[in-house]
This record gives C-alpha cells, structure tokens and sequence, in this order.
C-alpha cells in the first residue's frame, strides 16, 4: 500500500465526512495498493476506514501475496461476495460508494444494510489522483516526449500514402522501438473528411491532395499515458481550411494562457471556446476543450463549461480546441499541460504551426 497516497485519501475523507470509502475501480486500487487486479466479473472492493485500516475483498481466484496491509478477506464462487464484505464494515457509519461499482452489487448492498447512509464519494479518489505528484509529473514528461518522437515519426510516413490502417499498425511498431507498452487509447489516423467526425474509426482510406490529417496518437509507459493531437494537410491547403486551422491553433494557445491556478476549468473553456465561435466557427467545435489524464488517459475530470472545479498545482489534462466541418475538413490541435503554481508547463513539444507534407 502506498502509504502517501492512502494519507491524501483519509485527509479527504475527513473533510467529506465519509466514514468507510469502499473503492472498487481497479485502477484506483491500483493506484493505491501499487498492484493490477484484473476481477473480470467478480467483486473487488478495498475497503479504507477513518481510523486508517483498510481491508481488501477479493475472490479466492486472484490470490494475493501475504501483506501485512492491507488486511485480505477472502470469498469464493459458493459465497456471496457481498455478505462478506458486510463483514468488514460498520452498517451504523456512512459508506462512501465509488461510481465504478456494479449495480448489481450496490443494490445487493443497499438491500442487506438497510440502515446504512450510502453517498457517492468517487470525488475523494478522483481528487487524490488528480494533484500528480513529482513522480508522476517525470513520469508524464517522459512518456509525452516519446509520444513526440512517435508522432515525427508518423508524420514521415504520410509521402507514402499508406492507408488509415496502415498508419495505426506503424504506430503500433514505433511505440514498440519507443519501449511503450502499446496505446494508451485507439489512435485516430483521419484523412480529408474523415477528420470532420472526431472519433472517426480508422478505415482504408487513402490521403489525397488537400486533405487534411488528424493524427490523434498516445502510448503507455512505466504505467501512464499520452496523448496527443497534430494536423497536417498533404500537398496544399485552401483559404478556407487555412483559416480554420490558424482559429483551431489560436484557440489552443489561448486556453494554455488561461491555465493558472485557481481558474475554474470553465473559464479555459471558454478562451477557446469564445475565440472560436468569434471566428464564426462555434457551432463546429462540437466537444470540451480536454480531459485529466494519468494512470488511465481520460481520468475524472475536465476542460468544460459544465466544470467550475479550481485549478491546482500538479494537474495533468489536455487542451484539444477543435472544428470539424462535415464533409469537408477537420481540425484539432492538442497538447497536455501540468498545472504550476503560477501557470502551466506543456509536456509537448512537437511543432504546431500549419504545416503541408510536400
């Protein structure tokens, strides 16, 4: 059990008023416990008390080394899961429920401690992870400056007008020399109209001549993320797309200015945002300007005009501004930023200014 970690969740809980926090989400407990569980179907819950004992339920089919924390409590496929874990908690205290949990099993739950007060409390978790620590911050970096080397890379295949396709399995190949343990999310290879959709599925679609490239690509290393978006445009680009493209680009360094500590989300939102529908484009930038990143590549937490969460020293998320033209063109820059105590520091450096692949 990381010790740290586990202190910054108890703190919260204190402040939350959440007596017993069952965390169910395999990659929290990863988080905290330093150690993949993959359940599959079954029950997993780390059970974290006020008083800082923490118990793990677990199926008897994933066994465990013998820890000294936290405490394992073993169930197998006779028994239900649930009533052992009643166990192990106090019905009279408020529980606090993750929102990974299965229905199934909260219902369970809820059914057998009728008394209990159930709150969701996903919030303590998710805050926790958020604030990366100096660790976690070099471990951003260095995955990011692969994700940079792979995205040159990429880029000097496109003369060769490979497929969509094409391009992902050379991808995959990059972040293996990168020493990457794959992709962090299903990379987006979008040529010409293709990119107007902003999770296009990678077809067999080969690049034409004015066509833009939304390259969308990220890896995985020493157990976190990249990601990253680059537009190109093959051959030439028209006035139109031009214009959408340096709005696109203007948006996304007007959101990375506005990041400060203290800045709701919201407001970096909107610097993008603002800029963008000014421009006459805003019914085109049909998503949120980016997401928290980490261990997993879209964590708790985003750039959105729905979230008025303060900025704070050690957040890592991305600023993605986009326009997509149905039928025509697409455009996204994107880069992930970490959140200091008097702005904020880009974790990518590839170049963004437009730039046409001869």
């Amino acid at each position: 059990m990381n010790q740290t970690r586990l202190s910054k969740v108890l703190t919260e809980m204190k402040a939350s008023g959440v007596e017993q926090l069952l965390i169910s989400d395999p990659t929290t407990i990863f988080y905290l416990m330093e150690r993949w569980i993959h359940p599959g179907e079954r029950m997993l819950v780390l059970i974290i008390k006020s008083n800082g004992e923490h118990v793990l339920v677990i199926n008897r089919l994933f066994p465990m080394p013998k820890l000294t924390n936290p405490k394992l409590v073993y169930f197998d496929d006779t028994q239900d899961g649930v009533t052992v874990l009643l166990t192990e908690i106090d019905p009279s205290k408020t529980i606090g429920i993750d929102k990974t949990w299965p229905a199934h099993f909260l219902l369970n739950l809820m059914k057998q401690g009728q008394t209990t007060d159930f709150v969701l409390s996903s919030d303590i978790t998710d805050h926790v992870r958020a604030l990366k620590s100096q660790e976690e911050i070099q471990l951003m970096k260095d995955v990011s400056a692969d994700n940079d080397q792979a995205m040159g890379e990429l880029q000097a295949l496109i003369p060769a007008k490979l497929t969509e396709l094409t391009m992902t399995k050379k991808l995959a190949e990059i972040y293996a020399k990168l020493d990457n343990s794959g992709f962090s999310f299903d990379p987006i290879v979008a040529y010409g109209a293709n990119g107007a959709d902003p999770h296009h599925m990678n077809d067999e679609s080969v690049v034409k001549a004015g066509d833009s490239i939304i390259l969308d690509i990220g890896g995985t290393k020493n157990g976190y993320c990249s990601d990253m978006t680059r537009t190109f445009f093959y051959q030439s680009v028209s006035d139109k797309s031009r214009d959408v493209y340096e709005t696109v680009l203007e948006a996304n360094k007007r959101a990375i200015a506005a990041v400060k500590p203290g800045v709701p989300f919201s407001q970096i939102d909107a610097a993008a945002r603002d800029y963008i529908t000014e421009k006459g484009y805003g019914e085109f930038f049909t998503h949120r300007t980016g997401h928290f990143i980490g261990i997993e590549c879209h964590e708790a937490g985003d750039v959105s005009a729905a979230n008025h969460q303060l900025v704070e020293p050690g957040m890592i998320f991305s600023i993605e501004p986009g326009i997509y033209l149905a039928g025509e063109v697409g455009v996204r820059i994107e880069d992930l930023v970490v959140a200091t105590t008097t702005g904020c520091e880009l974790l990518n450096h590839y170049p963004k200014e437009l730039t046409i692949i001869p």
